[in-house]
């Protein structure tokens, strides 16, 4: 559920385009509603505007209704994650499919209803000019005092007409270890000095350090850090940091409380082990949406998420989760195409 910074800017090879889309242009930002003081939004044919409670999406083939908090905390998701990998739902009928360097953004997609009555819609856009629209609607639909990083029980409310803004919460640096956490002049362990306190809910995990001996010459090539303690001090939910890098495996360890705010479509396995307390996860079909399996997972539990499916995690209590991404950016067509398994073990 995270990516090497390299991911997000495509790569060299060309850009996989399965529904054969142009790209589409015609971008706007209008100014603030007279009565709820927000800005609305255009890309393409798709058409966006909150009020006090809802946010609505609008296309040629209808309007798809969303509440506020919902659609802000999957719209920062999706803007924090680069689109992310495969298909970003921010419910059962709006969401993004990542390309890398192109995106799909779609109406009703991926739900055979609406698939079968002819209401889906899907437009191609740039990722970088999508990203521009995306970043800018959720920094003005972001109200002083809310952030929709962190669980609800952590933050104040999206409801209301404008009120100021929460640009420090919502433009937050994802981290993305080149090599390793804690190695210099690398990504920095996370302490108190750094603005990163113990969370309420992990107060009772050490944080003790271990200690590193390594031979003269090899100071820079040597290193560990309490991973444990590292994510007791995590200041958002369900936004997994790339800690450890080697070529494209990645380990990319996150702390999850209350709802993961999307459906995640994966385009590639998915490994998750469960560190910590438990996360229940319901299992659909990536393209009809229909359900498949509802995972229970408690501490010390591994699962592989196909290639093929969407996930959406519940966690009653923070919890700690490591997802371990294969981050080749070939994955996705070799799939396609049938020449890779879309799972990880065949019995």
């Amino acid at each position: 559920m995270a990516m090497k910074e390299s991911a997000f800017a495509g790569t060299d090879e060309e850009i996989s385009n399965p529904r054969g889309l142009p790209i589409t242009g015609n971008f706007a930002i209008n100014p603030a509603d007279n009565i709820t003081g927000y800005k609305s939004f255009q890309a393409g044919s798709f058409k966006f505007h909150r009020d006090e409670y809802f946010c609505y999406v609008t296309t040629p083939t209808g309007v798809h209704t969303m509440p506020a908090d919902a659609f802000l905390r999957a719209l920062m998701r999706d803007v924090a994650w680069g689109f992310f990998y495969g298909t970003v739902n921010f419910d059962q009928v709006f969401g993004t499919t990542n390309y890398y360097g192109e995106v799909d953004m779609f109406m009703g997609a991926t739900n055979e209803a609406y698939t079968a009555a002819g209401r889906d819609f899907v437009e191609r856009f740039k990722a970088d000019k999508l990203m521009d629209v995306f970043k800018q609607m959720v920094s003005d639909w972001t109200n002083e005092g809310y952030d929709p990083f962190a669980a609800p029980m952590e933050t104040g409310v999206p409801w209301g007409i404008k009120n100021g803004d929460n640009d420090e919460a919502v433009s937050r640096e994802r981290v993305t270890a080149r090599r390793m956490v804690g190695l210099p002049g690398d990504t920095p362990v996370r302490t108190d000095a750094n603005g990163y306190p113990v969370n309420r809910m992990f107060a009772d995990v050490v944080q003790d350090q271990p200690e590193v001996h390594a031979e003269p010459g090899f100071e820079h090539e040597v290193s560990a850090y309490n991973l444990f303690a590292y994510l007791s001090r995590s200041d958002v939910t369900w936004n997994p940091s790339v800690c450890s890098v080697v070529k494209d495996s990645l380990f990319c360890p996150t702390s999850e409380e209350y709802i993961l705010p999307v459906e995640h479509g994966n385009d590639r396995c998915e490994w998750f082990i469960q560190l910590t307390d438990e996360i229940t996860w319901n299992v659909k079909d990536g393209a009809t949406g229909r359900p498949r399996a509802i995972i229970n997972m408690k501490a010390g539990d591994c699962c592989c998420m196909p290639a093929d499916i969407r996930h959406q995690g519940f966690s009653a209590k923070r919890s700690m989760l490591l997802v371990w991404e294969n981050g080749s950016p070939k994955i996705p067509e070799l799939i396609r195409q049938g020449l890779a398994p879309d799972v990880a073990v065949e019995f």
